[in-house]
């Protein structure tokens, strides 16, 4: 009897010790959503591609902020992020532009940082550059005689700033503080906004001035006029894929070709291209899912 018993329990742990062991390998890949539409249409992506070419699935939970994202991608609770080369050096690195060594792109710096300190890694860009820039109404840049961000340094102090919550944070250097110190900015007030609210604040006059996004659908909607940085404040912000190091590695039974078909959307995007979906979604009302499906269909990255 007591030779039963111990069989049955070795028996027992072994299909324990196999189940759990098939269950990591087939746990879906994890992404937290972003919170605004370009990162929506990209996760979408690759979670069809993913989906379509791979056994693998991908789970796209709620939404997060990026910072917190990063730090869960860090502890080994998300597989990828969509992001960008200046948001993981100034960002998530604490990095500046002027740590990157002569001769070396911020691309490949950011990169080599985080893969060796961070142990994430980021794919090949998909080719639209995401940049922050300074926007005005039409109006505003006639009155005022604004083509530059150096131009708003005169007048200022007679104009309202208004922007996301995350502009004014601490994290990173690309933010209010360094930006209006930078350009010797002296706004009369400045205004913390939900981004939701950001467009129509300024159509309605209750802001002058707002940080947009070189890619947001909106600016197009909107009509406003985005003053050159002509001291070069902003760096470049290249879209690409984040992912943790050990996702191609943990994944290659059921995925071997999963960091090809990631790379799949590489280069596959202007910024032109990225304006216009994010338009559909931001204007038109249309979901970050048939946005994405379209496209993919569209460029032969899905079958179905």
């Amino acid at each position: 009897m007591k030779k039963i018993m111990s069989l049955l329990v070795v028996l027992l742990l072994t299909m324990s010790v196999a189940g759990c062991s098939s269950g990591k390998e087939e746990a879906s890949i994890i992404i937290y959503d972003g919170t605004f539409s370009e990162m929506k249409i990209i996760n979408q992506m690759v979670k069809m591609v993913v989906e379509n070419h791979t056994d693998a699935t991908v789970d796209i939970r709620d939404e997060m902020d990026e910072v917190n994202t990063f730090k869960e991608m860090v502890a080994g609770n998300v597989d990828i992020l969509n992001s960008y080369d200046g948001t993981l050096l100034t960002t998530y690195l604490k990095l500046d532009t002027t740590n990157i060594p002569e001769g070396m792109t911020l691309y490949d710096y950011a990169n080599e940082v985080a893969s060796t300190e961070k142990g994430v890694h980021m794919l090949d860009k998909i080719g639209s550059e995401n940049t922050y820039a300074i926007g005005v109404l039409p109006e505003t840049a006639q009155k005022y005689n604004l083509k530059t961000i150096s131009d708003l340094a005169a007048v200022s102090d007679q104009l309202v700033f208004g922007a996301e919550h995350g502009f004014y944070t601490e994290e990173g250097s690309m933010k209010y503080g360094p930006f209006t110190e930078f350009y010797g900015l002296n706004f009369k007030e400045n205004k913390p906004l939900d981004m939701a609210l950001k467009y129509s604040a300024i159509e309605s006059g209750n802001i002058d001035v707002t940080i947009v996004y070189t890619t947001d659908g909106m600016n197009k909607k909107t009509g406003l006029v985005v003053l050159d940085d002509d001291r070069n404040f902003f760096p470049e912000y290249n879209d690409a894929l984040l992912v943790r190091n050990d996702l191609f590695e943990r994944y290659n039974e059921i995925a071997p070709d999963l960091e090809a078909v990631l790379n799949s959307l590489g280069g596959q995007f202007t910024n032109e291209i990225m304006t216009d979906l994010t338009y559909e979604v931001d204007v038109n009302g249309r979901t970050p899912e048939d946005v994405a499906h379209e496209f993919l269909l569209s460029k032969g990255l899905i079958s179905e």
